[in-house]
Order: C-alpha cells, then structure tokens, then sequence
C-alpha cells in the first residue's frame, strides 16, 4: 500500500501538535467569520498598556483619538481588556468596536463596551491573535505600554521591513510633553541604527504624535491618494484614489530612481494578472519593478504620492 505524505505526517505528529494545528485552523477561521461583513471598511489596530488608569492623560487621548477615527469612518480593534483598549472602545463605541481577547491563566477582564459584543473574538493562542490583528487593520497606533506593547511594534515594524505585511500608517501616541515614545526612538538611533542593525530610511515606518488630533490626521493623510499596493511578478502596483499629473510623476521618478530596478514608474491602467480583484478595477495605477529589500523607500514614496494628491 503507497502511504501518502499526509498520513505520513500524521503518524509522525504527536496529539499535541495535531491539537494545536486543529485548534489554531478553528481560530482563525472563526476570525475571519467575523471580520468577513466589515471587510471593505478601514480598520487601526490599537495597543497599549491593559494598566492605564482612567485618570491620566494617555487614556483621555485615547479616547479622543478613537472618536475622531470613527468620524473618519474607521473602526477599531483592540485587544478588548482594560487601560487603553478600553479607552479607545469607550471612544468608538460598540458598534465601531472589535476585540481580539486572549484567553489567560490569570484573569482577564474584558471591558465593558465589548463584553458579549459578537464582534468580540477570544482566542488561544498570541500568534493567532497576532496574525488577525495584521491581516485586518489598515493602520496601527500605540499608546505607552509593557511587554506586549512592544511586542506588537516591533512584530509590526519588523513584518513591514521585510515585507511579509502590507504597509500601513504606525501612529506612536504620546500624551502632550510625554517622552515615552522619543525614549525608545532614540534607543533605535544609538543601539540599531548606529550599529548597522536598522537602515535610516526604517525610520520612515512611524510617526511620533503627541495628540489625538494630530494621530488622525496621519492616518486619514496616508489614504488621501494611496489607496492599496500589491505585487505583480515583479512589478509592484500601488492603486491611487485618483490620477497624478504628469509633473508629480516625474519627480517621484526623480526623487525614487534608487528603488526603481529598471524602467521607471510609470502610471496606468490595472494589470491583466488583477482581473480577480473587479472592486478595483477602475483605479488608476502607479506600476514599476522595485528592488524587493527598500521598503522604507517605498513607504516614502506613499507619503510623497500623498503630498502629490493633495498639493
């Protein structure tokens, strides 16, 4: 009898790594249920500290920043506990609100405004949760926080750097006069980027704000004329909420000529291989074979397409 690869595999797996592979596939299929209806709205992932108390300056930013977004039209999604999770949730309300809670061994609390929402989503496992929080938001913004804090900023920044995420707007948020976030800047600065172990164009992956109103209108800004991106072979696409003039063209020419491989950029309708994305169809396209390693400078080069669409 000829034994297949898989029956192979499953007699060499043990019960607990067939558990966790079971379990993991449930997660996150039941994750994606639930994001499925909300997909064509924007979504920003927001971390900080589960032991932010209601008093402090931080969580009244939170909250703010979470009201403005949802006039924007975003919604939000959080790790759905206490702090600044349950800030934001305060700030955007339920109906605006997703939850990616974590099942631990010690307590965790939901907040009030998600609990036995159905858009509250409890998993196992941090890499599932994670990989939702990635998949689904179109932009991340911190708060101060611990461990998991920072975790999930460089998880981000790491994903982006080598472009296993799509690139996305990271807002660092600081109360007024706070210093929590140029602290750890400056740690890049002296311990990675002096070492070589970081490239300064990195740098370019966040932005510093230092208000509610300020973090929004980052965020809102980097979807003013970039509308998404994709690869295409190896061409990679950026789709533009409207057309560039011929001038703005040419000076992103100029000024990115180090991340084009050959030709240039060029500006154009869809590609025959993005015939399976007819929602998109009709946006205007800018289209050039890139070095796959820059995407720092590619990151740049959304900010400068942004500056072009509204100047």
């Amino acid at each position: 009898m000829i034994t297949t690869a898989l029956e192979i595999a499953r007699d060499q797996l043990s019960m607990a790594d067939l558990k966790l592979i079971n379990r993991s596939i449930k997660e996150m299929r039941s994750a994606a249920k639930i994001f499925a209806p909300f997909k064509r709205l924007r979504k920003v992932a927001v971390f900080g500290s589960a032991r932010t108390p209601a008093n402090s300056s931080d969580y009244q930013v939170a909250i703010d920043f979470a009201c403005e977004l949802v006039k924007h039209g975003f919604m939000l999604i959080t790790g759905g506990s206490d702090g600044i999770m349950g800030a934001v949730q305060r700030g955007a309300g339920r109906a605006h609100s997703f939850a990616l809670n974590i099942r631990l061994r010690s307590e965790q609390r939901v907040n009030e405004m998600i609990e036995d929402d159905p858009k509250l989503i409890t998993l196992n496992y941090f890499f599932t949760r994670k990989l939702s929080f990635v998949k689904e938001a179109h932009a991340f913004a911190l708060f101060p926080g611990g461990f998991g804090t920072l975790d999930e900023a460089f998880e981000v920044l790491t994903l982006m750097q080598t472009g296993k995420a799509r690139i996305a707007p990271v807002v660092l948020l600081d109360q007024p006069g706070g210093k929590y976030w140029d602290t750890w800047a400056q740690f890049l600065t002296e311990r990675l980027l002096k070492f070589g172990f970081i490239s300064e164009e990195d740098f370019a992956f966040f932005k510093i704000k230092h208000s509610a109103q300020d973090a929004v209108a980052e965020i809102a800004q980097f979807y003013k004329g970039f509308h998404s991106a994709r690869w295409v072979g190896e061409r990679f696409v950026i789709r533009l909420s409207r057309s560039l003039p011929k001038k703005a063209l040419a000076d992103l020419n100029n000024q990115f000529k180090d991340i084009v491989r050959s030709g240039e950029i060029v500006q154009r309708a869809g590609l025959p291989k993005e015939a399976n994305e007819p929602g998109l169809r009709e946006l205007p396209r800018l289209s050039f074979t890139a070095f796959r390693g820059r995407f720092g400078r590619i990151r740049q080069l959304i900010d400068a397409i942004n500056s072009s669409a509204t100047a």
